[in-house]
């Protein structure tokens, strides 16, 4: 995981419709990037949905929300379209993000090692420069908890 005062790394992936978003794009605002594993899945469905409905309260305090995944561009179109969730979601199959944010790693399911991603948020401040950062996140208490530290 970055630590905080760390500039956040730049990168330019596809977003579910397909076009180029990067980070740099939202300077001047502040970020919650989070990082979670699979589109459908039951905690990272709470975790989505809970900024979806939070996402205009977000919004009044000034900070978009970005979730990435090694999802294809389809995968996340799809997800966002199913539950009509209203925030940005980037594809990033290559792992460019996963890797530059140390968020793609070792793990251990059902007793196997495996690399994943592990469940992480940041809050990106107007300048780009990492202001909090939240490793293996709950995923239902997420949205709720980063509305509060903005």
């Amino acid at each position: 995981m970055l630590s905080v005062g760390t500039k956040a790394p730049n990168f330019t992936l596809p977003d579910q419709n397909g076009n180029a978003v990067s980070l740099s794009d939202f300077r001047g605002q502040k970020v919650v990037l989070y990082f979670y594993s699979k589109d459908n899945t039951a905690g990272c469905t709470k975790q989505a949905c809970g900024f979806g409905e939070l996402y205009p309260q977000f919004r009044e305090k000034g900070a978009q929300v970005i979730g990435i995944s090694k999802d294809t561009v389809k995968a996340h179109h799809n997800f966002a379209e199913k539950y009509q969730l209203p925030f940005i979601l980037l594809a990033d199959p290559e792992h460019v993000a996963l890797e530059l944010y140390d968020v793609w790693k070792e793990k251990t399911m059902y007793g196997k090692k495996v690399m994943g991603t592990v469940r992480t948020t940041y809050l990106i401040d107007e300048e780009g420069t990492i202001c909090k950062a939240f490793g293996k996140v709950k995923a239902a208490d997420n949205p709720a908890d980063m509305l509060a530290e903005l």
